[in-house]
């Protein structure tokens, strides 16, 4: 099959390669790719909502090279909604003066046609556009948790469970995502009356408490060669121009991963059993969200 043209929310749309093997250890093809977004988007649009959106593409499958896309595809379609955002500048993104151009997902027409291009994970900031496309406070406050081996998931489970309490002496309730890739992710939603910097501020301060009580568990330093057999907590994607893979977002790993909302108390069985708390595929994260609805609300 080497293309199909579709029409979804009234856009015509032409669909390419669907029988292209994607994920070749399990065989996982565009086609079944697509399918997962269009099942899992009455949950994740409303996480995509009014949010510059950067890409990652994979388009010969996660065992070709891949690339970052943040600018709008050459050949976008015109009713593809965009908004330009102040840069001081950006890797592998077009410039527009002092501008990049961002698309935003405000549908299913949108995530069909970038989702066809071989866009297996969706990255988004911390902050919505207004209905300028101005960029708005944070909304949100996030930390990945990113294990150095030999630590792994229980170990970030382990420190995600500081970082809840943490936060919770801060007043801000915490939600885990399990990644999709290695280690966990944690939001916490804010009512967007503090900047980015602010906020980085708060998510360092966090961090580097952690790492002062738990210095042979945690460390808050970028340093890769300090992370062995440690948790890093990395406060840094809540920066201004920092993404975060969203909630509901395939990976590009061997696996169909998803970056997965879970409950607290799989991050506490997580904690003791190596078992309790893995990486979820896609066909797992449907299977929850048709039993319990969308867990990455407050």
């Amino acid at each position: 099959m080497s293309e199909i043209w579709t029409e979804v929310e009234g856009r015509r749309l032409k669909l390419s390669n669907l029988d292209k093997v994607l994920y070749p250890q399990t065989g996982t093809t565009k086609g079944e790719v697509l399918d997962y977004y269009v099942r899992i988007a009455p949950v994740l649009l409303e996480h995509l909502a009014d949010r510059a959106v950067t890409r990652i593409r994979w388009p010969h499958g996660v065992a070709d090279a891949s690339f970052f896309e943040k600018n709008v595809p050459a050949g976008a379609p015109s009713w593809l909604r965009t908004v330009r955002v102040p840069t001081t500048g950006s890797r592998g993104a077009s410039r527009h003066g002092d501008e990049l151009v961002f698309p935003v997902i405000d549908g299913l027409a949108a995530l069909t046609y970038l989702v066809n291009l071989a866009s297996l994970e969706v990255h988004v900031h911390q902050w919505q556009v207004d209905a300028s496309g101005r960029p708005r406070n944070p909304d949100r406050l996030v930390i990945d948790l990113d294990p150095g081996e030999p630590a792994g998931l229980p170990e970030c489970a382990q420190v995600a469970l500081m970082v809840r309490d943490k936060l919770a002496e801060r007043d801000l309730a915490a939600l885990p995502v399990t990644s999709g890739s290695k280690g966990l992710h944690l939001y916490a939603p804010l009512d967007a009356s503090l900047d980015s910097t602010e906020v980085t501020a708060i998510a360092r301060e966090v961090g580097e408490e952690l790492q002062a009580a738990h210095p042979r568990l945690v460390t808050a330093v970028m340093t890769k060669a300090r992370r062995a057999g440690k948790v890093f907590l990395d406060w840094s994607q809540n920066a201004g121009s920092k993404t975060t893979v969203s909630p509901y977002s395939l990976r590009g790993r061997s696996r169909p991963y998803v970056a997965t909302p879970r409950t607290w108390a799989e991050v506490e069985a997580g904690a003791d059993d190596p078992l309790a708390l893995e990486q979820c595929r896609f066909e797992e994260v449907l299977e929850r969200v048709e039993e319990q609805g969308d867990l990455f609300v407050s």
